[in-house]
C-alpha cells in the first residue's frame, strides 16, 4: 500500500477547524479506495507559537518539513502579530525553501455556488490561474534607508529572472497544451517597462515551441475588468506573483467566494513537498465557532489527491463540493445556511461513501 506522509500546520484561526475536516475527507477516500493511506504528522506552528516563542516555527522547522511528501496548511494570521511577520517567516519561507514555484488556483463556478454576476452562464466562470510564486513582486529585495529621518526611503525590488518566468511559463503552456485551452498571460508592460516587458517578451519565445496553443495577453487592468464582464474569456491563465495573488481573490468573488478558493503550491519536479491550502485567511472574528466554511479546504484535498496520482478520488472530491452546494442542505453560513463547519464534512463524506 502506498502511504503518503503530510505534515499538517493547521495555523490559526478558522484553520485547525477546516484542516480537520479536511484530514478526515482525505482518510475517508483512503479508507474506500483501498489502495494508498495518508500518515499524518501535526506541527504547532503559526502566530500563537510566535506569540509563545517569537518564531513563527521552530529552528530548523524547514528541515523537519522536507522529510514529508506534501504539506496541508490551514490559514496563518492573529491579532497582535503583524502580517508581514506571519507571513514572510512561515508561508513565504514554505514556499522559497522547498522551491514551490507554482501556484495553481481554480475559479470555477460549480454546480450550486452563488455568483455576483448577473446573467453569466455557470459555465463561463472556469478557468485555473498559474502564479509564479517564488519571486517576482514577492522576492523580498529592497532596502529601508534613514529610517524615521525626513529623507527615509523604502525601496521594494521586483526579481525576474529567465529561469523563473520560463518555468512557470512553460508550465503553463503545458497545461493549455494537455487541456486543449488557450492560455492568457497577464502583465503590465506599458507601466513596469523592464519586469513586464521581459516577461511579455518570455511568453512569446516560450510559445514558439507552442504552435497549436490559442494564446491572449492582457494588461493587468484590462484583465480585472474582464473577468467580470466576459470571464468565459479565460481558461488557462499565467501571471505574476502579485497580479496571481490579486486576481484570484477577485476571481474567488466571482465564484463562490472565500469560503471555496483552494490553492496548491507545488514543486512539479517533486524534490521538495508541496504544500496544499484554502486560500482564505485565519477570519479570528469566527473561530471556534463552528460557521468557518469547509469547502476550500476539501478543495485543496483534492489538490493534493490529483498531485499524488490518484486524479479519479481528485475528481470525485470536487463532484461532491458541487453535490452539496447544488444540494443547499449542508452549507456554513456565508453561503446562507445554517450547518457547522463539521456537518458540511460529514455531508462531503455521506456523498463520497454514494459513489
Amino acid at each position: 500500500m502506498n502511504t503518503h506522509k503530510i505534515a499538517v500546520i493547521a495555523g490559526d484561526g478558522i484553520g485547525p477547524e477546516v484542516i480537520a475536516e479536511g484530514v478526515k475527507v482525505l482518510n475517508e477516500a483512503a479508507r474506500i479506495d483501498g489502495g494508498f493511506n495518508f500518515e499524518f504528522t501535526y506541527f504547532p506552528w503559526g502566530c500563537e507559537y510566535y506569540k509563545e516563542t517569537g518564531r513563527m516555527m521552530a529552528e530548523g522547522g524547514i528541515d523537519e518539513l522536507r522529510k514529508y511528501d506534501a504539506i496541508f496548511l490551514g490559514a496563518v494570521g492573529a491579532p497582535g502579530v503583524p502580517d508581514h511577520i506571519s507571513l514572510w517567516d512561515l508561508l513565504l519561507v514554505i514556499r522559497k525553501s522547498f522551491d514551490q514555484y507554482i501556484n495553481l488556483r481554480p475559479v470555477k463556478l460549480l454546480r450550486g455556488a452563488p455568483t455576483p454576476l448577473k446573467d453569466t452562464p455557470r459555465e463561463d466562470i472556469d478557468m485555473v490561474f498559474v502564479r509564479e510564486n517564488t519571486e517576482g513582486e514577492y522576492a523580498g529585495s529592497g532596502s529601508w534607508l534613514y529610517k524615521g529621518k525626513p529623507n527615509e526611503v523604502v525601496i521594494q525590488n521586483g526579481v525576474f529572472s529567465r529561469m523563473g518566468c520560463e518555468r512557470v511559463i512553460r508550465y503553463a503552456y503545458e497545461l493549455a497544451k494537455s487541456q486543449g485551452k488557450t492560455l492568457t498571460s497577464i502583465s503590465k508592460a506599458n507601466a513596469l517597462n523592464y519586469s513586464m516587458v521581459f516577461w511579455d517578451q518570455i511568453f512569446e519565445e516560450v510559445g514558439r515551441e507552442y504552435p497549436e496553443v490559442k494564446t491572449y495577453s492582457y494588461l493587468v487592468d484590462a484583465a480585472s475588468m474582464f473577468m467580470v464582464k466576459d470571464p468565459g474569456r479565460f481558461e488557462v491563465v499565467v501571471t505574476s506573483n502579485l497580479f496571481g495573488d490579486i486576481l484570484t481573490d477577485l476571481g474567488a468573488a466571482i465564484a463562490g467566494g472565500m469560503g471555496l478558493a483552494a490553492g496548491a503550491n507545488l514543486n512539479p519536479e517533486r524534490k521538495f513537498p508541496s504544500m496544499f491550502e484554502p486560500i482564505h485567511g485565519s477570519a479570528p472574528d469566527i473561530a471556534g465557532q463552528g460557521k468557518a466554511n469547509p469547502l476550500a479546504t476539501v478543495w485543496s484535498a483534492s489538490q493534493l489527491l490529483d498531485f499524488f496520482g490518484h486524479e479519479e478520488w481528485g475528481a470525485k472530491l470536487l463532484d461532491c463540493i458541487e453535490e452539496v452546494l447544488a444540494q443547499g442542505k449542508a452549507l456554513t453560513p456565508d453561503l446562507g445556511g445554517t450547518a457547522t463547519t463539521s456537518q458540511v464534512g460529514d455531508a462531503i463524506i455521506n456523498k463520497m461513501n454514494n459513489k
